[in-house]
């Protein structure tokens, strides 16, 4: 994943989701959750590459940026609890829509992750 249309496709592949550009600037694309309007992606090209900001877990915010170069602190976001993967070809793919699922599951509410996990009981 490298484009900012790769990265704004499988944000848009989550339920409820909707892309919003709020700053006045087209560079700046946002993936917001509909129930509640919280952003858990900001996409925009800067210096040559597609960045994408997503919120991290404490726990896991280290972890991601000690694991890759190309992911750092959250540019002009909440250093503890945002960051920021720069789409340069280092991050493997799979471990991008993580970061950005994760980001998702994070916004999405405890009450709505209690609704659908009961959801998903009836079936099995």
């Amino acid at each position: 994943m490298t484009t900012r249309e790769e990265a704004l496709a499988y944000c848009l592949s989550f339920p409820n989701v909707y892309q919003d550009a709020p700053f006045h600037d087209d560079n700046w694309q946002l993936a917001r959750y509909r129930k509640n309007k919280k952003t858990f992606a900001l996409v925009y090209k800067r210096e040559g590459n597609i960045w994408v900001n997503v919120k991290v877990d404490p726990e896991w915010r280290d972890f991601w940026r000690q694991t890759y170069e190309a992911v750092i602190p959250g540019w002009h976001q909440n250093k503890e609890h945002w960051n920021t993967i720069i789409l340069d070809g280092t991050v493997p793919e799979n471990d991008i829509k993580r970061m950005i699922a994760e980001s998702y599951d994070l916004i999405v509410g405890k009450k709505e992750k209690k609704s659908s996990k009961k959801k998903e009981d009836l079936f099995l």
